[in-house]
């Protein structure tokens, strides 16, 4: 149910108050006009439905990047396990590494810090057990390790940039500051299109399901552009993408 719950936040408090107090000083000011709302609504859904779209993709891309990883890790492990010439203790030993790579892809990708370290560190662990243990693997085995080992490492690089770029963050402050202006515009046109001789419940519950609707999108937008933090409904499940899944 939390999850669910997760587009709730300052934001929308802050939408909720601007959504009663605007009403409440038309009201007791009869501060009444009529305007077009065109204008605004390109202004307000045009930019909102771009950075939604924006972050779809990524985290499209990101579920795109993340099983090629998968994929290419596994086969280097694979390649490991099937060699009758690899002794099992270095069998054993790749396969320890490789598993640290994936960790430590996974546990920065978790983390909103660009402190990659950890995930350089074990690349160059494997790098170097390759050199080292280079008689053993055979030029065979290693020229294919090596290769499919580059997928990974690609494919990681790409999930390092994905985690660290966003949609345009210029774009998104401008949509957020158009929808807290909103109901500043909207309330008294909406007094005018239902008249003073009305209830003013209307208008109150107009103005806050308008302005609920705009920062909803908008909470669910900034929930989609960072999909690995495993908070929100449509956040990508790592536990699929491990090595050693099960």
């Amino acid at each position: 149910m939390s999850r669910y719950l997760i587009i709730i936040n300052h934001r929308t408090l802050l939408t909720l108050i601007l959504s009663i107090l605007m009403p409440l000083l038309a009201y007791y000011f009869e501060v009444i006009y009529n305007i077009d709302l065109t204008l605004l609504s390109i202004a307000i859904i045009f930019p909102l439905v771009f950075t939604i779209r924006g972050a779809f993709r990524r985290r499209e891309k990101a579920l795109e990047h993340l099983s090629r990883f998968r994929a290419s890790l596994k086969t280097v492990i694979n390649i490991f396990q099937s060699s009758a010439k690899i002794p099992q203790e270095e069998k054993d030993q790749a396969t320890v590494i490789l598993h640290a790579v994936s960790d430590n892809l996974f546990d920065h990708l978790k983390t909103k810090e660009e402190n990659f370290v950890s995930f350089d560190q074990s690349v160059e662990e494997f790098y170097s057990f390759l050199v080292e243990k280079s008689a053993l693997i055979g030029n065979g085995a290693r020229e294919k390790t090596l290769r499919f080992f580059k997928d990974s490492v690609e494919s990681a690089d790409n999930l390092i940039a994905i985690h660290s770029h966003r949609t345009p963050v210029s774009l998104k402050a401008y949509c957020l500051i158009f929808i807290y202006i909103f109901p500043i515009i909207y309330t008294p046109t909406i007094i005018n299109k239902i008249g003073f001789e009305n209830p003013n419940w209307l208008t109150f519950f107009i103005v806050i399901l308008s302005e609920f609707i705009l920062i909803s999108l908008y909470n669910i937008q900034d929930q989609m552009e960072y999909p690995f933090d495993d908070e929100g409904l449509d956040d990508i499940k790592f536990k699929i993408f491990r090595v050693n899944r099960k």
